[in-house]
């Protein structure tokens, strides 16, 4: 009996030691995960925050870890535009716009230096919606690249303040039977710009609208937005300024109409031949720093006017340049007008001048001696008049003739005749001498 009892005892500790075990080497495992943890989430946080001890702290429920990692996560802030850009965009005067307006056509060429198109830019005045003056801007490119077909337009109206209004791009691309196309087109809407994004694509009879996206940015967010339109105006101005100030920073989409930051670069001066002529030209880089994409560039120089010479973009195998030598644009000098002093007019020396007097002079004195046929009491009103002014002999002539013959006047009211005398005269009195 005591055997049986001492068998369950034993047993009994023995099992009592595995689980003490198996506890034991829990329980050293569950610090080893949770030591790993801890060294996990400290790449995350910061040295500053506090980490994680017991297993309690450690047991966090799934929505108390998402909570914590939503805390550490950090929404990049969207690109803008530099105060140099903008001092820029705003230094730029009415006299120094005009003269972007002309037109100017370059060819296309291939790395075989054969002709496959033209590009074309055309700047003017113009009235958007019939009551804002502003610059058209169209800039049309056509070209044929091994067989296939392509051609881009830019048709835009900016403001006088560099203020895109509205642009509509458009992107087709002919293949056989199957053709691409797209269309963008943005517009200022009251207090935004809205952007709306079309891609068509298929057969030419039976055409698919693919894509269909339409975007819009608060107005007040786009400082020194420069559009695909007012970019050429840009590069004319700083052509013709022959600088380009640094680091400045631009606003722009970029090819997915994502918004991002567009820079200009001073390339220098270099000689290029122009038909007969060789012409010193000066170079500008754009380059667009897409966020989702490499950068792009494009390489231009222009002449002293702002008309380009050559234009390409980098990496491209298709180049632009002038075919001739275009008529440059100088700033119209408007002469001074002319000074002429006064000169003396002696009418008596005139022989048409004094002719004139003459016929006057008769004119008035027969309508004078018709009055007088007409008002035979002109004569005794005469007499009377020049009696008074023997006999008074007034410092002033001509108050005392206005005060004596008001009570004649036909304009005046009737009353009685010899109110005048009652009335104090307010010039001058008068004595008799």
């Amino acid at each position: 009996m005591a055997d049986e009892v001492k068998q369950p005892l034993s047993e009994k500790a023995s099992k009592d030691e595995a689980k003490q075990l198996s506890e034991t080497a829990s329980q050293s495992e569950v610090k080893q995960l949770s030591e790993t943890d801890v060294h996990k989430e400290s790449d995350l946080v910061s040295d500053d925050d506090e980490k994680p001890e017991t297993m309690a702290e450690d047991s966090k429920t799934a929505d108390e870890q998402v909570a914590g990692l939503e805390m550490t996560l950090t929404v990049p802030e969207p690109p803008k535009a530099n105060e140099k850009a903008i001092e820029f965009l705003s230094s730029i005067g009415e006299d120094e716009l005009l003269l972007t307006a002309f037109s100017e056509t370059l060819g296309c060429f291939s790395d075989t230096k054969a002709q496959i198109g033209e590009f074309t830019i055309l700047v003017q005045p113009a009235i958007y919606r019939g009551f804002e003056d502003c610059y058209l801007v169209h800039v049309t490119s056509h070209s044929t690249i091994d067989d296939i077909p392509c051609n881009s337009s830019i048709y835009a109206y900016v403001s006088k303040r560099f203020e895109t209004l509205e642009q509509q791009r458009q992107e087709y691309i002919k293949m056989k039977e199957q053709f691409l196309e797209k269309k963008t087109h943005m517009v200022k809407q009251g207090d935004k710009l809205v952007v709306e994004s079309f891609i068509t694509e298929g057969k030419h009879f039976a055409p698919q609208l693919v894509k269909h996206h339409t975007t819009s940015y608060p107005w007040n967010t786009l400082e020194g937005f420069v559009s695909q339109a007012s970019n050429f105006l840009i590069l004319r101005i700083l052509a013709r300024r022959r600088a380009v100030p640094e680091n400045m920073i631009f606003l722009v989409f970029d090819g997915e109409k994502n918004l991002c930051q567009s820079t200009y670069d001073e390339l220098g001066f270099q000689m290029q031949t122009i038909g007969q002529d060789t012409i010193d030209v000066y170079g500008i880089e754009r380059t667009i720093h897409s966020e989702v994409d490499l950068p792009i560039s494009w390489q231009n120089y222009f002449l002293a006017d702002g008309h380009l010479s050559s234009r390409f973009q980098v990496g491209s195998p298709i180049s632009m340049k002038v075919l001739s030598m275009p008529v440059l644009v100088e700033k119209e000098e408007i002469d001074p007008k002319p000074k002429f002093g006064k000169q003396a007019l002696n009418w008596e020396m005139d022989a048409q001048l004094s002719s004139q007097f003459l016929d006057w002079k008769e004119e008035l004195s027969a309508d004078h001696a018709t009055y007088m046929r007409q008002h035979p009491e002109m004569r005794l009103l005469l007499s009377d008049f020049l009696q008074f002014l023997l006999l008074r002999k007034p410092d002033d002539v001509v108050t005392f003739a206005a005060e004596f013959f008001t009570p004649h006047s036909a304009r005046r009211p009737a009353a009685s005749s010899f109110r005048i005398s009652n009335i104090k005269r307010r010039l001058h009195s008068y004595s008799l001498s």
